[in-house]
């Protein structure tokens, strides 16, 4: 199914190709990631959009609603189209302020599994990341039993492969020594490198490295370093961004969220950007500006 024009080419989590360009569904629920979207079938276009594209990786959790991504996932494309992959997440809930608080005990993990499996229709999730920390970002915590609970949902046959998400590399370490994983998802782009060490290492493991918010957290000086360089690329920042994360270590995939088909598509474009040597020594200095 996957698509041989899309941007950076294919990799491998565990047993399962998927695209290196995927598309995360958060950005489908309604304002502040809760209820459900102002435009239920432009939702629904998005999602088809993706997968006629040859997107195979699709990002979703039960908490983006909550439910209301992994809903729309299965109205728009359940029967799952042969090659089509969907990574969820676990390990936080939504509480009536809209806040992410923890949900790591042992039943809100294996709750949130099977809500999982229950709203997009599967018997078996392909890929479930524990998601650790808070909103904030990674906090020093022990992961044992929390992972250790999903090594169990996995022999059970529920889930196929594990992976972290909002981790540090300290927790990625202890996270490996109980089971494998097959993929890392956290805060990564231009502005912020402190994973750095973690991608090239993984890298070298055969795990991919999922970053999210590609324009996350820009000073109002890196902001303009980029909009410097997409200027005179011809294209807009998000393209930069994207274009210069698929050429930084190619166990990095990609999974920029959009509620719009045209901006999908133009993503899709953006990150097939060809970027010189020049460019991206010049990229290289923006996540040390300001610093």
């Amino acid at each position: 199914m996957a698509s041989p024009s899309l941007p950076g080419g294919t990799w491998t989590l565990g047993d399962l190709t998927v695209t290196r360009f995927g598309y995360g569904a958060m950005q489908l629920a309604g304002p502040g990631v809760m209820g459900p979207p102002a435009d239920r079938d432009g939702a629904l276009a998005v999602l088809r959009t993706a997968a006629d594209l040859g997107i195979t990786h699709l990002d979703t959790s039960a908490a983006y609603g909550p439910r209301v991504t992994n809903e729309l996932i299965r109205e728009a494309l359940h029967p799952y189209p042969d090659g089509l992959h969907v990574v969820t997440k676990v390990g936080a809930t939504r509480d009536e302020r809209g806040g992410w608080p923890p949900a790591r005990d042992p039943r809100s993990l294996r709750s949130a599994v099977h809500d999982n499996l229950e709203t997009l229709g599967l018997d078996v999730l392909d890929v479930v990341n524990l998601r650790l920390g808070d909103a904030t970002g990674p906090r020093p915590e022990p992961v044992a039993e929390a992972f250790g609970t999903l090594v169990d949902l996995q022999r059970e046959g529920l889930v196929r492969h594990l992976g972290l998400s909002n981790a540090t590399p300290e927790q990625v370490a202890e996270a490996r020594s109980i089971a494998p994983i097959v993929c890392v998802q956290n805060l990564y782009n231009l502005a912020h490198r402190h994973d750095d060490a973690l991608v090239d290492a993984l890298a070298a493991d055969g795990v991919a490295y999922v970053p999210f918010f590609p324009l996350g957290g820009f000073s109002p000086l890196q902001s303009s370093a980029l909009e410097a360089v997409a200027t005179r690329l011809e294209a807009t920042p998000m393209s930069v961004a994207l274009a210069w994360l698929l050429r930084r270590s190619p166990n990095i995939l990609l999974i920029p969220g959009t509620s719009s088909v045209a901006h999908l598509r133009g993503n899709v474009a953006g990150a097939g950007l060809p970027l010189s040597a020049s460019d991206l020594a010049e990229l290289d200095t923006v996540g040390i500006m300001g610093t």
